[in-house]
């Protein structure tokens, strides 16, 4: 059986490319086992990780073959979201490189990342009310954090498809790149990554993520490790040495 999830690693950085391109890369239990084994390593060994889909679609959503067979018992267990929750978890930032259609989950897919970059023609949105569900693994509440309430209330209550300016104008995207220069694109932003402190960007994420009534303490506390670390007093000293040459 062909690999769901194709996993190249790197030193810093690690890509995953959803192949299941006969469904249009549509998300089964098989991806998902994929993702959360790729998770561990993740975990395990933090590195940057780009996800990207093969054949020019991100992913069409959740396999509805899988998907209409599921029942009550199934919703609790959050296939899609405890894998997606997993993703948005890791410890470094997360890189979704989005071609074409992201629907459903596939769109639920891309917002659980840290950086979102698409091609011309990105379509992304959340038909699930169509299909009698609702978007379920993350977008009620991902979502509205990348776009605000109100966009959000109407892309999940309309089930509307964005297109690529769309996406690009709402904040969805932070850019847009030809398909060919969409992996280098993502690349770039891995080296640009890659370039500073880890334990930095880490914590960065880690105070992006919290909630509100979390702040401004969680940043002083992750402030205060980093004030006391080698890598700090090593790049402050660099810095200032090249800007008295």
């Amino acid at each position: 059986m062909a690999e769901a999830l194709h996993v190249e690693s790197g030193d810093d950085r690690v890509i995953a490319t959803l192949s299941r391109p006969h469904v249009r890369n549509a998300i089964d239990q098989a991806m998902i086992d994929d993702l959360h084994a790729l998770c561990e390593k993740l975990e395990q060994r933090p590195r940057t990780l780009i996800i990207a889909g093969s054949d020019g679609v991100f992913a069409s959503g959740a396999d509805i073959a899988q998907l209409r067979d599921r029942r009550a018992e199934d919703a609790r267990r959050g296939i899609n979201t405890r894998a997606f929750q997993r993703i948005a978890g890791l410890p470094m930032p997360v890189i979704a490189a989005v071609d074409g259609y992201a629907l459903g989950g596939g769109a639920e897919l891309a917002y659980a990342a840290d950086l979102r970059i698409g091609t011309p023609r990105l379509k992304i949105g959340n038909p699930e009310t169509g299909l009698g569900i609702i978007a379920a693994a993350g977008a009620t509440w991902r979502l509205p954090r990348i776009v605000g309430d109100a966009r959000a209330a109407e892309l999940l209550l309309t089930g509307r498809i964005l297109d690529a300016q769309e996406a690009l104008a709402w904040g969805i995207v932070s850019s847009l790149h030809e398909p060919d220069d969409l992996l280098p694109a993502a690349h770039a932003l891995a080296d640009r990554i890659a370039a500073n402190d880890p334990l930095a960007t880490r914590h960065t994420k880690t105070a992006l993520a919290a909630p509100a009534d979390a702040h401004p303490e969680i940043e002083l506390e992750l402030q205060a490790e980093l004030f006391e670390s080698p890598e700090k007093q090593r790049r402050m000293t660099a810095f200032l040495e090249r800007r008295t040459r």
